[in-house]
């Protein structure tokens, strides 16, 4: 057996022994830096640039692929703001719980630039939609930061207990509370047989280092109880649309799914919308599924992991990068 590749030129999922026979049940072949080696059912891609001449248009995911919440990650945005001088159109599409101006102005914080998309289409936006269609007074399960989504004539909040329905942007205090310190009040809701809006589908966000519950956990465990829940965010149709036309808006003609990629860190949402909606999909390891494919192996992980969600991405990678 010949011996690994130096770091420099390492396979970007660090498959333990990376050659032809060490992975011969994963990989096909020995895969150098920048080139593109295809393993049914999936494709593993160091650098996008191998892929983007395939897409006139690019979704992508924000959280975890652009920033971490803390930091914007420089390779990526360098990547999505070489596809749009390539020609390219990107729409970031995100679970935020916020108007997508809002999202626009907290990624100028970052530091994360402006000729790196050409919209944002947010759950937010979608939860705006669906509330400005409702009747009657509305609990809102969430902090305080997600108010800008309940911007509104007419609006009205109520407690859970006299409450017509429910909005769950997120958990009230996101670094100290878990999904269970809710039961009472699901519990309460259930009784009263109160429908739900979930405004961020996400189960689980990366703030730097940290895992945080998002607002899907709470949504999950309502439905698990028989509660109905209405899901604004990927990986549903509707922001899906949102993000179509946005797209379709800034190039001046329609986009279409075949030449379309979604790019993600989340199995559950990314990829599940995109392959639900005909788009193809780029899984990013190295965001909140870093800690579980940590170590060798990572392709046959990958590919069970696959098998077990019942969704396969188009490329996988282990980050956004040109």
């Amino acid at each position: 057996m010949t011996e690994p590749q130096e770091q420099a030129d390492a396979c970007p999922l660090r498959c333990n022994g990376c050659n032809t026979r060490a992975l011969k049940a994963d990989l096909p072949s020995v895969h150098p830096r920048e080139q593109t080696v295809t393993a049914a059912p999936f494709t593993i891609a160091e650098r996008f640039r191998t892929l983007a001449p395939r897409y006139d248009v690019v979704l992508c995911d924000i959280w975890g692929v652009v920033h971490d919440g803390v930091t914007a990650f420089a390779e990526a945005c360098d990547a999505l703001a070489r596809f749009r001088r390539d020609g390219g159109t990107v729409i970031l599409v995100t679970n935020a719980p916020r108007p997508s101006q809002w999202v626009a102005r907290q990624l100028d914080k970052l530091r994360v630039p402006a000729d790196a998309y050409d919209g944002v289409a947010s759950s937010g936006d979608v939860t705006r939609a669906e509330v400005a269609a409702r009747r009657g007074a509305v609990f809102h399960i969430g902090p305080e930061r997600d108010l800008s989504i309940f911007d509104g004539p007419g609006l009205r909040f109520a407690a859970v207990d006299t409450a017509d329905y429910v909005v769950c942007s997120g958990l009230f205090d996101d670094e100290t509370e878990t999904p269970d310190h809710y039961r009472e009040m699901i519990a309460t809701m259930r009784r009263r047989e109160l429908f739900m809006v979930c405004a961020n589908p996400d189960l689980v966000v990366k703030r730097g280092d940290t895992l945080l519950y998002c607002a899907g956990s709470i949504a999950d465990l309502y439905r698990s109880m028989g509660g109905e829940v209405l899901y604004a965010g990927k990986p549903h149709r509707p922001i899906y649309e949102t993000a179509l036309a946005e797209a379709a808006k800034a190039r001046g003609v329609p986009a279409l799914a075949s030449r379309t990629l979604a790019i993600g860190d989340s199995l559950r949402t990314d990829i599940t919308g995109a392959v639900a909606m005909g788009i193809d999909g780029m899984f990013v390891i190295g965001g909140i599924h870093s800690a579980e494919l940590d170590g060798p192996g990572r392709a046959g992980a990958l590919a069970a992991m696959f098998a077990a969600a019942g969704v396969t991405p188009k490329a996988v990678t282990e980050r956004l990068a040109w």
